[in-house]
């Protein structure tokens, strides 16, 4: 990986260019970004990630917050169009923030993580990306996943509470489960056991059933991503730069935890 000073990642930043879900149009990803307090930039690598989606959840779920601190967001994610607009469409992500780059140009820019990169020579492009996809979800070249993946199924006292009691969970291979259900795996008002593993596997489905619609392109399947905060004067405040698979926040039991930082 490239070492990229604070300085340059602003720099490389403004200097982009990316296609915009919302119109299709090639534009800078600070367009219209001028009068912003203060700016979150994510880097996502594949839309159909399961990271990404999970992140989209958080954003979501911390809209208030963001509104409430003055944060523009935008987010570069590796797709087409139409990977965008599906993924826009399952996490209600705004379309007006999302961009793309279809072949991991500012990922590679910013020095960012691409991930276990074996080649075996009998296998395709794909077929190399699906093997160091399966060994980092092993563990293997992405520090964390392991643990993390665990802590999907056995709880988090230190997270809060993801499934409200009357919230019903579908379209998963599993029936409907309401949120009141997780009160029996350990009670309420926070990270109840199988809770996390549940939206997961609610990502998962969306995503599998939808493969060629979210990732068109499987040469960049374990391209790792980034989030960038800059102040007014777009000075770097915080960057978390992923490791691995399920490593997209420094703290994820509560992902978007370092923005509590500011006043």
């Amino acid at each position: 990986m490239t070492s990229v000073s604070k300085q340059d990642v602003y720099s490389i930043l403004s200097q982009t260019q990316s296609l915009r879900v919302r119109d299709g149009e090639t534009v800078g990803i600070f367009d219209g970004c001028e009068p912003a307090t203060r700016l979150l930039v994510i880097i996502w690598g594949q839309l159909g990630d399961f990271d990404n989606l999970e992140y989209a959840w958080w954003l979501k779920r911390e809209s208030e917050k963001l509104q409430a601190k003055n944060i523009t967001v935008r987010a570069i994610g590796i797709g087409d169009r139409k990977s965008g607009q599906k993924f826009c469409e399952y996490t209600e992500f705004p379309e007006s923030s999302l961009y793309l780059d279809l072949e991991a140009e500012i990922h590679h820019k910013l020095g960012l993580y691409t991930g276990l990169s074996a080649k075996m020579p009998f296998l395709s492009t794909s077929q190399n990306s699906w093997l160091n996809l399966m060994l980092m979800c092993a563990g293997i070249g992405s520090p964390g996943t392991l643990k993390e993946v665990f802590r999907g199924y056995t709880g988090d006292r230190s997270a809060p509470q993801l499934i409200d009691d009357e919230e019903v969970v579908k379209n998963t291979p599993l029936p409907a489960i309401k949120g009141s259900f997780f009160k029996f795996a350990g009670g309420q008002g926070f990270q109840r056991p199988f809770e996390l593993a549940t939206l997961r596997l609610q990502n998962m489905t969306e995503v599998l059933s939808n493969w060629k619609t979210y990732v068109p392109n499987s040469a960049y399947l374990t391209q790792r991503g980034a989030t960038f905060l800059f102040d007014s004067e777009r000075n770097l405040l915080y960057e978390h730069r992923d490791q691995g698979i399920l490593g997209f926040a420094e703290n994820m039991s509560k992902p978007l935890s370092f923005l509590d930082k500011l006043k």
